[in-house]
């Protein structure tokens, strides 16, 4: 556990290491964060346990120190925020990552949480796993571009057309984004994670 301010870090590499608490916390989390708009794999809320606990169970089962990690922030004993961090198996992209389901529970909003999540995520990429680069993708329009470009990450593409919620809804901007890291120059992204 690594404290940052007034919020606790908790890692979990291995499926034994979240207990069965943790997880009810982690999917209650996911449910909210959802059901406000969060764009954290649930793309037509409202979402209950019915669909998300499932999701969770498979992603708590993937983990593996070398392959997929979860950064969970804890404030006050309670969890706050959550991300996952994972490396593809492919030897020629294994030396970056991608960074995942970054949520901010809503009571726990504006306090720095996801910003100390991310600055955390790049240390734990680096430092421990290894990896020279991390990605994601980003909802455009909805201001995470201003919120990640503050932290020192780095558009490097957009896939116009990636996601559509309805008929007649337009599409949505996938931004993928990459921290400038030891030097290297961003390299643009050549198609889905």
């Amino acid at each position: 556990m690594i404290r940052h301010g007034l919020v606790e870090f908790r890692q979990i590499s291995h499926p034994s290491e979240i207990s069965a608490s943790q997880t009810r916390e982690l999917v209650e989390c996911w449910i909210t964060v959802a059901n406000t708009g969060g764009a954290v794999g649930f793309a037509f809320p409202p979402v209950g346990l019915e669909q998300v606990a499932p999701v969770a169970e498979r992603l708590i089962a993937d983990l593996d120190p070398q392959r997929s990690r979860l950064l969970l922030a804890v404030v006050d004993g309670a969890l706050a925020g959550w991300l996952n961090l994972s490396r593809h198996v492919d030897p020629l992209v294994a030396h970056w990552g991608t960074v995942n389901r970054v949520q901010t529970h809503p009571g726990y909003r504006r306090r720095g949480i996801g910003a100390a999540m991310m600055h955390r995520v790049r240390q734990i990429g680096r430092d421990e796993m290894g990896l020279e680069q991390l990605r994601l993708c980003a909802r455009g329009g909805v201001g995470l571009e201003d919120f990640y470009g503050r932290l020192g990450w780095k558009e490097i593409g957009r896939w116009p057309g990636a996601l559509r919620f309805g008929a007649g809804d337009g599409p949505a901007d996938a931004g993928r984004r990459s921290p400038a890291g030891r030097g290297r120059p961003a390299r643009p992204a050549c198609g889905p994670p």
